[in-house]
């Protein structure tokens, strides 16, 4: 038995006494704010589709968008990051729906711009994986690699249609060499000054993205570790970053999430703007799984996933629990 006042003195358990102690002292909250929803919508569909790997997550009809764009103001997250799913035929080697005003993610743009206005951060992705009948995030060479360079000027053209359609923020996650410089230059052109550039700096080749490859229909052969990052490397992300920023990226993001708290870490403790990081479509079905079979207790594993996160430096977070999590913090 330990006699007052000799060792240990320092006793840090006292400030883990009560949920009301332990909610005090604190150090990383999690705020509705943080939050921005990644949101799949569809072509050629009436009803929303059930994503069978995503379990809860559905390819939205462009109603259905309005409707959960609407829920997540109601929530009061920040943004909402439209991924639009053209029809199968309409896919071609450039990834013509990518720059066709009409096509899926430019009318839902238009749309959900109707829908919140300013009351949401409208965000798009801007990437020709969805758009390609390859599936890669470029324009391919006659042997068949992505071509750098003539992918830069397709998403040229995608970051002026995005532009026009309503978006306010572009995400541009191809992960192709001069990309930010590329889109701000177009985006200053038409003159769109206002819309800010939220760079994928950070984005791994990983197996976590998965169950993503359904969500957008993706027609993948091969894979893109000639552009996507290695996932043994760490001191290419600072590269990466220090090119983005001389680029002109108004925000950096890191994808995935859970997989690279390391590389968010360093990330967010040299970057002179606002840093975000993706939890991305595995780790958000391996919580779903295991909490389905009665391993996890489901909600306490989503928080403690997203504090992580901040913890780490994530200022806003990509998750599909978006406005699950803001409504349960509210």
């Amino acid at each position: 038995m330990t006699t007052y006042g000799s060792f240990p003195g320092s006793r840090p358990r006292r400030l883990r006494t009560s949920p009301v102690m332990r909610r005090m002292v604190a150090e990383t909250r999690l705020h509705p704010a943080d939050f921005i929803l990644p949101a799949f919508v569809r072509e050629g569909i009436s009803e929303p589709v059930p994503i069978s790997a995503m379990p809860g997550v559905v390819q939205h009809t462009r109603d259905s968008l309005k409707k959960a764009a609407a829920e997540a103001v109601a929530a009061g997250i920040s943004g909402i990051m439209l991924f639009g799913v053209p029809e199968e035929s309409k896919k071609d080697a450039l990834g013509t729906p990518g720059t066709d005003p009409d096509g899926i993610l430019q009318v839902a743009l238009r749309d959900v711009r109707a829908e919140v206005g300013d009351e949401l951060l409208v965000m798009s992705d801007l990437c020709l994986d969805e758009t390609t009948d390859h599936g890669h995030c470029g324009v391919l060479d006659e042997l068949g690699r992505v071509d750098n360079d003539a992918t830069l000027e397709r998403y040229a053209e995608m970051a002026q249609v995005q532009a026009d359609a309503g978006a306010h923020v572009v995400g541009p996650s191809g992960m192709m060499d001069g990309q930010i410089g590329v889109i701000r230059d177009a985006l200053d052109q038409i003159g769109r000054e206002d819309v800010a550039i939220l760079a994928y700096t950070v984005k791994y080749a990983s197996a976590f993205f998965g169950p993503f490859r359904e969500a957008v229909g993706s027609s993948l052969t091969g894979d893109r570790k000639t552009y996507q990052q290695d996932p043994a490397n760490a001191r290419e992300s600072m590269r990466e970053l220090a090119l983005d920023l001389e680029e002109g990226a108004d925000m950096v993001m890191v994808k995935p999430a859970g997989p690279y708290l390391d590389i968010l870490a360093k990330v967010a403790e040299v970057s002179d703007v606002p840093v975000a990081a993706y939890q991305i479509s595995g780790e958000y079905s391996m919580i779903e799984a295991a909490a389905e079979k009665g391993w996890i207790d489901r909600d306490k594993a989503i928080f403690e996933a997203l504090t992580g996160i901040k913890r780490a430096g994530a200022q806003n977070i990509l998750t599909y629990w978006a406005v699950e999590a803001a409504q349960k913090l509210r």
